[in-house]
């Protein structure tokens, strides 16, 4: 089993390709690459992390019929981290789970899961991870707090192991030593 982690998919969404520069002629497009990344990559067995932004908000009832066609052909547990898109009607597909954050372990490291980012969080100090979306291609994140996004990830779902790579070069947030004083990262997510 992997956990696999996203966010800000935003599928049927039109105006979203405009708005974050995603190279897809249309929404069915972008739909098809996004689909097809998950397809490769999660396996009935795996979880599924979606840290907010599932879909359109405002959704026309063909649009609502194709987001849960695309969902159903999501495999994996499915898991939604509520993120400020994600509607009424996003939240009645059949997740396996639904919360406005979690925490979580992951190959004995913990993991804080929002869709926004934070500069700390519950475990920050003891090498905890916080993954996030929502700024979709707008910040990376910095050493300890990681944008799990499909605009910083070309479309595709990632493992812890590909986030602490990215998460070893991306700089110490600069508040860090302001809220968390005294408390320096090390240069090792994790040490």
């Amino acid at each position: 089993m992997t956990s696999w982690f996203t966010a800000d998919l935003h599928l049927s969404h039109e105006n979203i390709i405009g708005f974050c520069a995603r190279p897809c002629p249309d929404a069915r497009a972008m739909d098809a690459a996004i689909i097809a990344e998950l397809q490769a990559r999660v396996r009935p067995d795996d979880d599924l992390w979606v840290l907010g932004d599932f879909a359109v908000s405002k959704a026309t009832a063909t649009q609502r019929t194709e987001v849960r066609g695309i969902f159903d052909a999501i495999p994996g547990r499915k898991h939604l981290v509520l993120g400020n898109h994600d509607r009424a009607w996003i939240r009645d597909l059949p997740w396996d789970s639904m919360s406005q954050m979690a925490d979580i372990v992951v190959d004995g490291r913990r993991l804080f899961l929002c869709h926004y980012p934070m500069v700390t969080f519950p475990g920050a100090r003891r090498g905890a991870l916080q993954l996030f979306g929502h700024v979709h291609q707008n910040w990376r994140g910095s050493r300890n707090s990681v944008n799990v996004g499909v605009d910083m990830w070309d479309f595709r779902p990632v493992t812890l192991p590909e986030i602490d790579e990215r998460a070893r070069f991306l700089p110490v947030n600069k508040h860090w030593d302001e809220v968390e004083p005294g408390c320096p990262l090390s240069a090792e997510v994790g040490d």
